[in-house]
């Protein structure tokens, strides 16, 4: 269940980096609002996760997550750039992300 809150507050993190550029600045309300609820949601997540995980995988699957996440959403949908450096690091980023969360955690 707590790796389920990581990858949920992941998904929120890219929720909450997509509303920030859209948000101009803080100077569109909606996205503003959307910003603050996905990041609350998110570091809430986050940690009530952290009661039962590592901090170092779940800190890297959640930033992997959001990272991953953020760079493809703004490849398909607010027009990045796509190239193949790009689409291989974004690759490593999850295969590092999967890495640590099968390095095995304690809990």
């Amino acid at each position: 269940m707590a790796w389920l809150l990581v990858i949920v507050a992941g998904l929120l993190e890219t929720g909450f980096a997509v509303c920030l550029k859209l948000s101009h600045g803080f100077t569109r309300l909606w996205p503003t609002i959307a910003f603050c609820c996905f990041a609350l949601g998110s570091f809430g997540l986050l940690t009530l996760s952290l009661r039962k995980l590592d901090v170092g995988p779940a800190y890297a699957v959640w930033t992997g997550i959001g990272a991953a996440g953020t760079a493809i959403y703004g490849m398909v949908f607010l027009g990045d750039l796509v190239s193949t450096l790009k689409i291989v690091s974004i690759s490593l980023v999850i295969i590092g992300v999967i890495g640590l969360q099968l390095s095995g955690s304690t809990h």
